[in-house]
């Protein structure tokens, strides 16, 4: 069931929010080849709490960890670990944080050292720039497949692929409600999106093909 939120939850959820944004700039000063996954992943659950939030991907589902970090051909939901950073890894930060029962989510990519192929500097830019093609979409009567529509339209005329076994999501009160929000699909289709829905837009893109695969712990 699709929730809608109201002006009063919007404004929580706005506070998580800025305690996401906050967490990934801290993450930022961190990153450097040699530290590790899992240094990482304390520093952020120490900065949110310390900012009257709470690292909601701990414990979900079983998740061990309280941020994803996912390195080079990993797409998401990769598990902090002892792994340490090299000059050159692509490295993505993502993660949900609770502030007064609600969540916000985002996540930040970053080529460390910026020692990188230009294939793989292109890549994080377009997938960047995805993400506003898909936002710039979003408006009372509009349709769930107008955004995905625009995502894939974008990948394609730069030559990548879109992961379609992962979507974005409804957020709230659960870190993932209703509706699921593909990076792909028809323009025209799909959910009516109305006033205080509240969506995570998240655009995976590869170079090679857009198969995946799902490994389990």
């Amino acid at each position: 069931m699709i929730s809608i939120k109201s002006d009063r939850e919007i404004e929580i959820m706005k506070e998580a929010g800025y305690i996401n944004y906050l967490t990934h700039q801290e993450l930022k000063k961190h990153l450097r080849p040699g530290i590790t996954t899992n240094e990482l992943n304390d520093i952020a659950d120490k900065f949110i709490r310390s900012h009257g939030g709470k690292p909601s991907c701990l414990g979900y589902e079983g998740y061990p960890k309280s941020i994803c970090i996912s390195i080079n051909d990993e797409i998401v939901h990769g598990i902090p670990s002892n792994r340490r950073i090299k000059k050159g890894d692509i490295v993505s930060f993502d993660f949900c944080t609770e502030y007064k029962g609600y969540n916000s989510d985002s996540a930040n990519t970053y080529i460390v050292g910026d020692a990188a192929p230009d294939d793989i500097k292109d890549l994080v830019k377009y997938t960047e720039e995805a993400l506003y093609v898909g936002l710039k979409e979003i408006k009372p009567g509009a349709k769930i497949g107008d955004i995905g529509h625009a995502i894939e339209t974008f990948a394609h005329e730069h030559g990548l692929s879109v992961v379609e076994d992962l979507v974005g999501h409804g957020v709230g009160t659960s870190i993932h409600e209703d509706p699921d929000v593909p990076n792909y699909g028809e323009k025209g289709t799909g959910i009516t999106l109305k006033k205080g829905m509240v969506i995570a837009v998240e655009p995976m893109l590869n170079l090679g093909t857009k198969d995946v695969c799902i490994l389990t712990t």
